[in-house]
């Protein structure tokens, strides 16, 4: 398995990168509206929100807008599907919500510094007021995320760590629940959140922990380590269903499931045992939600044939048509990029003066580095991309790092000065640069390995950090055929 490296918090909704996933609404019916009113002292911002992801497949949101007046008072009416997890966003602050049909919550907080200063009365204050504590308690605290330090620890300091983060949790909450008033749905969505951190935490663990510390190989862990996938319950949880940390527990154990079995996301049938894994072991509403998920990473990362069999499959999992709609704009829109179908060509100057050509060098294995000399990230993974360059040093493959940098003076400076092997070349224009927009690049540092062929291999390749990219890049020389062999007849 191979997961997105995250900047320091484990759980944050952001950091769910490139599953984007966030929390859907549950998926009762029962539709109603919500009333917010409140305050905000301190203004530095005209308006706030309220963002809803209806939909768990479809990463558009509904967004209501309140207006503050000369006071900084706002109201605004909220239409739900049922108990529902949102967020409230006030300029570049983002709170977590919980609104359930009926709530009417009056909202204050500090313009500078909404997160922390948040307070809620009203109905259905309760609930989000534990979001709020569970969020400065927990979430905030370094000390109870796995990044950036306890993903350090090994095997049994690792486990005692997760023991401990979530007896506190569950304290907490049933604490909390004396105390206070809350409803069955959000205990159900606050107790799946604890369960399946704690979960998803300890199977994505070995895996995240290899791309995290690139100083130490990967670790063995004991026979038993995995055994707590055995409890079916753990699996098929009808209550969990509105957790985004259960949705995206399944994902990764679907994941860990097909490469058990023998299965690597770099053969081509990969993403098909997931979508069959999926339909035979989910159950409920869940199911069609996690098959979905799968078929849309397909479509990134996969192969047009297969991934079109899928979806038309899918239809029977989706008899509402609720997911396939949604399902089918996606494949439309990221068919160009399968694996097997030809990489756009372009034309860009390198550092060096000359002109280099994607079609220039057809019959070499090339892994495309999209950076920028201002990110940080970016930067970081420069001198990794240089082990590597040596490493496969006279080997049939050529590194082409593609700088989106607007100031070609600093560029070239940081490539001659720091003399940075592999091909480097410049787009000029950044992110609208005519490159960017054929290859769909929207940050850096973005990667693509093409084969021999000049069509996708991999659209997502581990890190240039990770110690598995040297064993990754050695298994696709000679793949091209395999590849494209599972395009449709007749082009893309």
């Amino acid at each position: 398995m191979q997961f997105p490296l995250m900047a320091s918090k484990s759980r944050v909704v952001a950091a769910l990168l490139w599953a984007g996933l966030l929390v859907a609404p549950l998926l009762s019916k029962a539709q109603g509206t919500v009333v917010l009113t409140g305050k905000v002292n301190g203004r530095t911002a005209d308006t706030v929100a309220v963002s809803i992801r209806e939909n768990p497949l479809d990463p558009k949101e509904q967004i209501t807008y309140a207006r503050l007046d000369d006071k900084g008072e706002f109201r605004m009416a909220v239409k739900v599907d049922g108990p529902t997890r949102a967020d409230l966003v006030y300029g570049d602050d983002v709170a977590d919500l919980f609104l359930e049909p009926g709530n009417q919550l009056d909202v204050r907080f500090k313009g500078s510094d909404m997160a922390s200063t948040v307070r809620f009365k009203g109905k259905g204050a309760e609930t989000n007021s534990y979001l709020s504590e569970v969020d400065e308690k927990f979430i905030e605290n370094d000390g109870f995320q796995v990044l950036p330090d306890n993903i350090m620890l090994y095997e049994p300091g690792f486990l005692s760590f997760l023991d401990y983060r979530r007896k506190e949790e569950r304290k907490f909450l049933e604490n909390y629940a004396q105390d206070n008033q809350l409803s069955q749905a959000f205990k159900d969505y606050a107790k799946a959140e604890i369960e399946y951190s704690y979960a998803n935490d300890r199977l994505t663990f070995q895996d995240l922990r290899e791309q995290v510390v690139a100083t130490e190989s990967r670790l063995k862990m004991t026979p038993s380590y995995y055994e707590f996938l055995n409890d079916k319950a753990l699996i098929n949880s009808p209550s969990s269903v509105s957790s985004g940390m259960y949705q995206e527990f399944l994902l990764n154990y679907i994941h860990y499931s097909a490469e058990s079995s023998g299965k690597r996301r770099s053969d081509p049938d990969f993403y098909q045992v997931c979508y069959d894994l999926a339909k035979k072991q989910l159950t409920g509403p869940v199911k069609p939600i996690i098959m979905g998920r799968v078929l849309q990473e397909s479509f990134r990362f996969g192969h047009v044939k297969q991934s079109a069999a899928m979806l038309a499959d899918f239809k029977n999992a989706d008899p509402q048509n609720q997911y396939y709609p949604i399902l089918q704009q996606d494949f439309e829109a990221h068919k160009a990029f399968a694996i097997g179908s030809p990489a756009p060509n372009f034309s860009l100057i390198s550092s060096k003066g000359d002109s280099v050509s994607l079609k220039q060098l057809a019959g070499k294995l090339v892994y495309i580095n999209f950076w920028r000399t201002t990110s940080g990230l970016a930067l970081r993974d420069l001198p990794y991309a240089a082990d590597l360059a040596k490493k496969f040093d006279g080997k049939n493959i050529v590194f082409l790092n593609i700088a989106l940098d607007e100031n070609e003076g600093a560029w070239k400076q940081l490539v001659l000065t720091k003399r940075l092997p592999g091909t480097h070349v410049r787009a000029s224009g950044g992110f609208r640069s005519a490159v960017a927009k054929a290859y769909g690049v929207q940050d850096v540092p973005t990667y693509f390995l093409l084969a021999e062929d000049g069509t996708f291999l991999n659209t997502k390749p581990k890190r240039l950090s990770s110690r598995a990219a040297v064993d990754e890049i050695k298994e696709s020389f000679g793949k091209a055929n395999t590849y494209s062999s599972t395009l449709p007849a007749g082009g893309k």
